[in-house]
């Protein structure tokens, strides 16, 4: 058990239409750390993390039962505002989705959602988001340029300056990496080492290597099942499950 989980699911199922995708999910996430969810195309891993955005609202039909508590508040609950969850639980896609706007408003494009209008404010936001996701120094000179301009790499780091803007506490990334090269790959993976000393982060991700390098905890899914859920040095280096030992190590998967 943790001491202070920011994440509690209990009993969570989950069905589109008649496919239960996901399977009696019970487990606790630890805030300021990283979580990666590891396991072989769909188990579930990324139907999960939507669940704690409520992205999965936007799917017809899906049925979900069991529950979802985020600072014991449950997240399905009738008092639970969606657009404010998803302020504070931001997504980071598999493939990088700037706006076709320039990189200054793809930042400053949440706080002016949510009724912040001064010039002032936004700069600020915008820089210290900027450099939060360490692309102020690439970027500061251009501001004014198409987002659709800069590198993959640059995309997703803008995105994730686009959900740091808005100040959430969690940073779910779905595969971040997939779609980039492989020092673009090593510039997410250090910035996600420094963003977990303030946000909860929780990643998907099909590597193993990847996994092991950038989170505390991991959790392995299979069939829509949590199979395994501990310390990541543990799950890799004395898994309790033979499950998990055969997907780890290759032998399926």
């Amino acid at each position: 058990m943790l001491s202070d989980p920011i994440l509690i699911t209990k009993n969570l199922n989950l069905w589109y239409g008649t496919n239960h995708a996901l399977k009696d999910i019970t487990m606790e996430l630890p805030d300021k750390k990283t979580t990666a969810f590891i396991g072989p195309s769909g188990c579930g891993k990324s139907t999960l993390i939507r669940c704690f955005n409520r992205m999965n609202d936007l799917v017809d039909p899906c049925n979900i039962t069991g529950s979802i508590s985020y600072h014991g508040r449950e997240l399905y609950g009738p008092d639970c505002d969606p657009v404010e969850i998803r302020m504070k639980i931001g997504m980071v896609f598999q493939k990088p989705n700037p706006f076709p706007k320039s990189i200054y408003e793809n930042v400053a494009f949440g706080p002016r959602v949510h009724g912040i209008k001064d010039k002032c404010t936004l700069d600020q936001i915008v820089k210290e988001s900027l450099t939060k996701a360490a692309l102020w120094d690439e970027v500061c000179d251009r501001l004014s340029d198409s987002a659709l301009g800069l590198s993959g790499g640059q995309q997703q780091r803008l995105c994730i300056a686009r959900t740091l803007a808005v100040n959430p506490e969690i940073i779910l990334m779905d595969e971040p990496c997939s779609a980039l090269d492989p020092i673009a790959t090593a510039k997410i993976e250090d910035l996600i080492d420094v963003l977990k000393q303030d946000y909860c982060v929780i990643i998907v991700t099909h590597s193993m290597s990847q996994a092991s390098r950038v989170s505390d905890y991991t959790a392995f899914m299979y069939l829509g099942e949590l199979i395994e859920y501990g310390e990541t040095s543990q799950i890799f280096e004395n898994p309790t499950v033979e499950l998990t030992e055969n997907y780890i190590t290759g032998r399926f998967g």
